[in-house]
């Protein structure tokens, strides 16, 4: 669905040559890093092998090395383990074996392993040639220099429970300004390598506002930085954005990706359920700074809380957020083994970074982790009465829109219940004889409010459900044994306890410290908040910390950020404060070309990151920048501008889109409708999930079809007329001025004066165009559902629009530096 304004040829071509000029450098790095790719790729390798005369670490050096090369014959599956063989526990590696040994401690020479490795005999060489592994020369060095240096083993360090480390201390440091910059500084000295400057200030204020709020600094904000001389400006500052509503929003964006949180059920005929005071309460508990123990209490068990409040009864929506199927004609023992082999992948990603799903069918190939532990972790949400829909499909309405998916409650969201109580207690205040007029106002908007109740999903407790090893996955056989819940072996550090485990045990052992895996899932979620941060993790797959992840290249310092989220209460605003604080963060994301061929992945964090900014904060910059944003909290899902017929295969029912017709059109990206097996062409182009599974990073990509979105998705149009708007209403009197205002608006900076050369061009051509094509002026500013303000220049405002466009697709316009 293209634009109206985009037909017109001349203005087309235009627009055209600037949008390509605008773009030159960010086309010149894709083609530098594509030349400089293959060189990256073999020193990132590289670095990971240390010196011979270095000290090999074992989980840092080896075990990855093990683990791809070598567990599926001799790892943790007892189905395709050979030789009686384990290489991932250390009694089975360096046991005798009679005439030989694996691996003998100290002398390579006299190690099987070694042997098999470097052997050039099909018949005996390591990995054998049919598994399609090979090791090259360093790998098989790596081996040897291991061995020969005692072969130190330890388990994986994501099984450890993290302790803290000493923070390092370093002569003459005038560059760290709290511990976290200590450890980076050590390693960087360590490297012979200087850390980056430190950005300037308005680059720091974008950065943050974008990492804490996802929207852009308004020139307001800009002024009230830039004029803060005082002590602690900066840290004022990001008090100020903590504190923002916007905070509760931005972070709901990346929990609602791990959480795979959609407005509709995603099977079959993908029809909509009510689920959306789920995200409310979502916005809500980042807002109040909810402990991270309690938030996770309230989603995996909030119906088994004593005396559980409407709150935490909606937070059990979080185990209703799978996909379901609700065809009329769907197999109950089927979809029970589909939905808990669902729910238990998404919390061990979410709340373990494991990845438990690999044992439905088999144990898992690198990790300990046994199909029963799958089963039994499966058995803690057989308790959830959710099949309703199953037992009489027909009589309750699923096909309609939208679903039925009891147990619902009907509920007022945290939106909507904030308003509720604003409004009370100012009638509150009142009196009805001499305030009659503001009396009736408020109780015409408390009503209106207490009639807004919508249903929505949540946990009901039942009869727990048996629950057995389904032999590979198949649901059909039923002659595996029956399990009760039940934590992994491996990881059961719990005393002995009476009764049937439930998922308040669950929800409980995810964050004890003691007798849970509290200090693991602690690390994982610290490891996400630097991710938030920088773009990368310490650990820089974040939701796998098992045989097939890698380790952080700063172990000690996720440690102590560990214990840091512990000690802290689980506070999530604490640990954000303290990373943006550090001189590591306030870095500048330029890196010299040295140190982009030297580290290319950013992993010793000697620079901060720039990237795209997420596919919903795009849409929100556009839409604030261009005044039109609709900035409330909370409520219903909305459905934005939409290609006609896109929808055009749903069925059960056949639906037809409708897109909203007033304001609700401008809320932010996370309230859009999130239609799984139709996701919006907008957030699909820019590498939004679709929310099938758990997705913890979303990939940057760099397409074609991003920058025609931005071109011709009739919102952005929409907010090039807003912004233009903006402009010349105020009073600005030249040109440059304009062009100054709107460069402030969009970029937080003034533009350079080739910027408004080529500026002045496009807006000169433009408007002779409209000038003599008043039809196209009309077609130009008849977009969707703005109205442009009364009194203006139409052929200017068309002009300016042009102008607009070009600013809202540069590509620092949403790039957070």
């Amino acid at each position: 669905m293209f634009a109206a304004s985009f037909r017109n040829k001349s203005v087309d071509t235009e627009f055209t040559r600037a949008w390509i000029f605008t773009h030159r450098i960010a086309y010149r790095m894709v083609l530098l890093l594509l030349v400089m790719s293959h060189t990256a790729l073999l020193q990132a390798q590289a670095e990971s092998i240390r010196q011979e005369s270095g000290i090999l670490d074992f989980n840092r050096d080896v075990r990855p090395l093990l683990s791809e090369n070598c567990f599926h014959c001799h790892g943790p599956d007892s189905s395709s383990r050979e030789a009686d063989l384990r290489l991932d526990v250390e009694e089975s590696a360096k046991e005798n074996r009679g005439d030989y040994s694996v691996i003998v401690p100290g002398n390579p020479a006299a190690s099987e392993l070694v042997k098999r490795v470097m052997s050039e005999d099909p018949a005996e060489q390591m990995p054998p040639l049919e598994s399609g592994k090979i090791l090259d020369q360093e790998e098989k060095k790596l081996l040897h220099d291991w061995i020969r240096q005692g072969a130190n083993w330890s388990i994986a360090w994501a099984y450890q429970k993290p302790s803290l480390s000493q923070i390092p201390t370093i002569d003459s440091d005038t560059w760290s300004r709290n511990w976290i910059d200590r450890f980076i500084l050590l390693r960087l000295q360590e490297e012979q390598v200087a850390p980056a400057s430190e950005a300037d200030n308005i680059t720091l204020l974008r950065r943050l506002s974008f990492d804490l709020t996802g929207l852009p600094p308004t020139p307001e904000e800009i002024d009230q930085f830039v004029a803060d001389k005082e002590d602690h400006a900066y840290e004022r500052l990001v008090d100020r954005l903590l504190d923002s509503p916007h905070f509760g929003e931005r972070m709901a964006v990346y929990w609602l990706d791990l959480v795979r949180f959609a407005d509709t059920v995603g099977y079959h005929g993908d029809q909509p359920h009510s689920i959306w005071p789920y995200r409310d309460y979502v916005i809500y508990a980042f807002n109040q700074n909810m402990p991270f123990d309690q938030f996770t209490r309230e989603q995996l068990a909030g119906d088994l809380l004593p005396d559980a409040s409407e709150d935490q009864l909606i937070a059990t929506g979080y185990n209703r957020l799978l996909q379901t199927s609700h065809e009329g004609g769907v197999q109950q023992k089927e979809y029970r083994a589909i939905y808990m082999a669902d729910r238990v992948r998404n919390i061990s990603q979410v709340w373990m970074g494991a990845t438990m799903g690999c044992a439905q069918c088999h144990d898992h190939k690198y990790d300990p982790i046994t199909t029963r532990d799958f089963y039994s972790m499966g058995a803690f949400f057989a308790d959830i009465d959710d099949e309703a829909h199953l037992s009489n499909p027909y009589s309750e309405g699923l096909n309609g829109l939208p679903t039925i998916r009891n147990p619902e409650m009907e509920v007022l969201g945290a939106s909507q219940r904030n308003a509720l109580e604003r409004y009370q207690a100012e009638q509150a205040g009142l009196d009805r004889e001499h305030d009659g007029t503001r009396y009736e106002a408020l109780s015409a908007e408390i009503s209106k409010i207490e009639q807004s109740r919508t249903k929505t999903m949540i946990v009901r407790t039942c009869e727990p459900r048996q629950v057995r090893i389904l032999p590979r996955g198949n649901w059909l056989d039923e002659t595996g044994d029956l399990v009760n819940p039940q934590f992994p072996a491996f990881l059961a550090f719990e005393a002995s306890r009476e009764g049937r485990l439930t998922r308040l045990d669950l929800a409980n052992w995810l964050v004890d410290t003691e007798q849970g895996i509290g200090g693991q899932t602690a690390r994982v979620m610290v490891n996400r908040f630097w991710y938030l941060m920088f773009g990368r993790g310490i650990a820089p797959v974040l939701d796998d910390f098992g045989g097939q992840g890698q380790p952080p290249e700063h172990p000690e310092l996720l440690d102590n950020l560990t214990m840091e989220f512990l000690k802290s209460g689980w506070d999530v605003k604490h640990m954000l404060r303290l990373i943006v604080l550090s001189s590591t963060y306030r870095q500048a994301s330029i890196a010299t070309v040295g140190m982009q061929e030297r580290d290319p992945y950013n992993k010793l964090f000697a620079r901060q990151s720039r990237y795209r900014v997420p596919a919903e904060m795009v849409r929100d910059a556009a839409l604030r920048i261009s005044g039109m944003l609709n900035a409330g909290i909370g409520g219903p899902s909305v459905k934005p501008y939409q290609p006609d017929g896109y929808y055009r295969h749903l069925n059960f029912p056949v639906r037809k889109y409708q897109h909203e017709t007033d304001s609700q059109q401008w809320r932010r990206g996370l309230y859009i409708h999130w239609q799984r097996q139709f996701l919006h062409p907008m957030m699909r182009a820019f590498d939004a999930p679709s929310r099938e599974e758990c997705t913890a990073m979303r990939p940057h990509s760099n397409t074609p079809l991003a920058a025609l979105t931005l071109l011709n998705d009739p919102t952005f149009v929409e907010a090039a007329l807003g912004f233009a708007q903006r402009v010349l209403v105020s009073n600005k009197q030249t040109m440059a001025e304009k062009l100054e205002f709107a460069y402030r608006l969009a970029l937080s900076r003034l533009p350079d004066q080739d910027e408004i050369s080529l500026l002045m061009a496009v807006y000169t051509k433009s408007h002779d165009y409209y000038k003599n094509n008043p039809a196209a002026t009309i077609e130009a500013l008849s977009i969707g559902n703005y109205r442009h303000q009364e009194g203006l220049d139409k052929t200017e405002l068309a002009a300016w629009q042009i102008v607009a466009r070009v600013i809202l697709n540069l590509s620092e316009t949403t790039t957070r530096n």
